[in-house]
């Protein structure tokens, strides 16, 4: 029993001294270790220092930078984006037209002749609704003077204050001729501004048609005349050869 406390306490201190050299061993390669990556860190710092420091102290030129991306933009080459050119057709203008007032001018892309074409149209109406309605009045008035009922005296409104029956019946062919002259008058003015109203609906058109078909002319420069003195044959006159001048047209 004695011999075996014996062997047992031995090899826990032969244990126990392998253990502490074990941890000495350790503690030893970690200090190895931390003072190789403390020498790299600062070896590293000795060569990035001078570099930096060599940067700051040498700027960069801005001008030369400048001058290449210049160079760079200049070789790029440069696209043209072309707006195509409307052609407008003068059928689908002219049929526009037709239907529409104005229609033809909107689809020329001619919106500035829009106000002018529809004050045409508005001073139409104007003196049509006008000229109509007086034309109405004075009709009534003239069949009233003619007749011969005193209660029919509408034509009283268009006599001056202080003009009574009595004073129409003593001077009744001059108003009677008067009314009937006036009554003339404004259907006259009444028709032509029918008429008026279908040419400026015309004329609207034909402008939508005609603006189509000259959309492709071309207004270059390149149209020209020049006269010169030439030199013609003509055997008709028993000559050969003649002077004149040349016209030369370019289009």
């Amino acid at each position: 029993m004695l011999l075996c406390c014996f062997l047992f306490g031995e090899s826990a201190d032969v244990h126990a001294q392998r253990a502490r050299k074990h941890r000495e061993g350790l503690l030893k390669a970690d200090s190895i270790r931390a003072q190789h990556v403390a020498d790299s860190l600062a070896l590293l710092d000795t060569l990035g220092i001078p570099k930096r420091i060599t940067d700051l102290e040498n700027p960069v030129d801005t001008a030369l930078l400048a001058r290449q991306n210049d160079s760079i933009q200049q070789q790029m080459p440069e696209i043209e984006l072309k707006k195509k050119k409307w052609i407008p057709n003068s059928n689908s203008a002219i049929w526009l037209s037709l239907a529409i007032p104005g229609a033809g001018q909107i689809y020329n892309h001619k919106y500035w002749k829009l106000p002018i074409i529809y004050g045409g149209f508005v001073g139409c109406i104007y003196a049509l609704t006008w000229n109509g309605q007086m034309y109405k009045d004075y009709s009534q008035a003239y069949q009233d003077i003619m007749s011969d009922n005193p209660a029919n005296d509408s034509y009283m409104d268009f006599l001056p204050l202080g003009y009574t029956q009595a004073d129409v019946m003593n001077q009744l062919s001059y108003f009677q001729d008067l009314f009937r002259r006036r009554k003339d008058l404004y259907r006259r003015q009444r028709d032509l501004s029918i008429f008026a109203f279908i040419g400026v609906y015309l004329l609207s058109v034909i402008d939508a048609y005609v603006d189509a078909e000259l959309s492709n002319f071309d207004i270059s420069d390149d149209l020209s005349m020049e006269w010169q003195p030439a030199i013609f044959n003509d055997a008709r006159c028993g000559l050969p050869q003649g002077i004149g001048v040349q016209c030369n047209i370019k289009f």
